[in-house]
């Protein structure tokens, strides 16, 4: 099968709402009326963001999802997307569930492939998602005038969400590593949110308006807060406490105080949440006055939300237990050129 048979027989599909799609040099997207187009680019590369048996549907919806992930950080409704795939071979019992999975999350989120790129070489898999937001006024001076959510607007005294679940990645990744043992059930959950994400687009859309500041957490909630941190040029304030009631495998963690290998302890927990990653959830910020909306955010898109701490005015991220004592232990998010790992499975 030839490359051209290839995008034909798997990629090619009707773009209703893309000007110009699949065949041309160029996709052409027109974004409505008074709306901005959001563009964001991920790879996912075999031995480093995802094992060589990870079944291929779920690696085509996650592939797409960390993309997707991104619009949502960034309230923006997803649009078209192009795909950039690197192949050993053309194998059709690969190729056709890894485009079924992709393009199941793509119609779900009415987002149209409309290009990209195939060629031979180790799997390698690029995808550019574009999506639109309105335009408007910045939110503070400084600011672009958009109505984007980004990581830059968070202010002293906010207070910080984290969506969903976390740290349930990690944990499936640490158990495929061979690290830990975990039962046949709680792996099987802890796997399908390492491979299969949810992007939480529906929130992000919500929060609009409401939110200060937000990021989508790839590579574990400090490393991602920090950047929100970086660009507003405040400091944070986190409850551990709240933090570790985030891993939905809190029956495998309760009372567990054994070796790592062996059974993990409340330290190993707040690590899988703290500086886990692979999660694509979204972390953000509101101000208190905001808490009534930010329950209507989560309630319209269907998707919890925790409040686990305080923007403050003093740069700097403390971790603090239930009492407010500060917690004096290092939790560390992933670095692609600090951190040695194969298969490592957080994106970028």
């Amino acid at each position: 099968m030839g490359e051209f048979e290839l995008i034909r027989r798997f990629f090619t599909r009707p773009t209703p709402r893309a000007v110009l799609g699949v065949g041309d040099d160029c996709a052409l997207l027109q974004p409505g009326p008074g709306m901005q187009l959001a563009i964001s680019t991920d790879m996912l590369v075999a031995g480093r963001h995802f094992f060589d048996n990870t079944d291929p549907r779920r690696l085509g919806h996650k592939a797409l999802a960390v993309n997707l992930s991104d619009l949502a950080a960034c309230g923006a409704k997803p649009l078209a997307f192009t795909l950039a795939l690197s192949l050993p071979t053309a194998d059709t019992d690969w190729l056709e569930p890894f485009a079924e999975g992709l393009l199941a999350l793509a119609d779900a989120h009415s987002c149209e492939l409309v290009g990209g790129d195939t060629t031979q070489g180790p799997l390698n898999i690029c995808i550019t998602v574009f999506g639109e937001v309105p335009a408007g006024p910045p939110l503070r001076a400084g600011m672009p005038a958009t109505q984007a959510l980004l990581r830059g607007g968070a202010q002293a005294g906010d207070d910080i969400y984290v969506s969903g679940t976390l740290g349930d990645a990690r944990l499936a990744l640490e158990a495929l590593q061979g690290h830990i043992q975990l039962p046949t059930d709680l792996m099987a959950a802890a796997r399908l949110r390492l491979e299969q994400p949810t992007p939480r687009v529906a929130l992000g859309l919500a929060l609009r308006g409401v939110a200060s500041a937000a990021a989508d957490i790839s590579d574990g909630l400090l490393g991602d807060l920090g950047h929100i941190l970086e660009r507003s040029g405040v400091g944070a304030t986190l409850d551990t406490s709240i933090a570790i009631t985030l891993i939905a495998s809190q029956a495998y963690f309760s009372g567990a105080r054994g070796q790592f290998h062996q059974n993990p302890s409340e330290l190993t927990a707040l690590q899988c949440v703290l500086g886990g990653g692979d999660d694509y959830e979204l972390v953000f910020c509101a101000a208190p006055a905001q808490r009534a909306a930010v329950l209507a955010a989560a309630q319209a898109s269907a998707t919890p939300v925790t409040r686990v701490g305080h923007i403050d005015a003093q740069p700097g991220l403390r971790l603090v237990d239930a009492q407010g004592a500060p917690v004096d232990h290092h939790f560390a998010s992933f670095d692609h050129f600090r951190s040695n790992k194969a298969a490592n499975t957080t994106a970028p």
